[in-house]
């Protein structure tokens, strides 16, 4: 993990095409904004995370219900 202190309206790139500026930090919290291309998709981590559970449950569903659904 890399670790960059920043302060407010300072900005990191990623990749050349991916901007990170850091709006307002204060109270322990950081407001972070992000400039990306459309193409980027952009999750918050809890978020993704519950993507990717629904994603392997979907994989594991029971194959035979999922044929009964398809003959309706």
């Amino acid at each position: 993990m890399l670790v960059i202190t920043r302060k407010s309206n300072q900005s990191l790139i990623i990749n050349g095409n991916v901007e990170i500026v850091i709006l307002e930090a204060k109270d322990g919290s950081v407001k972070v904004g992000i400039n990306a291309p459309k193409n980027i998709k952009i999750y918050r981590k809890e978020i993704f995370d519950e993507i990717k559970d629904e994603n392997k449950n979907a994989l594991n569903a029971d194959k035979t219900k999922i044929g009964e659904l398809m003959k309706k």
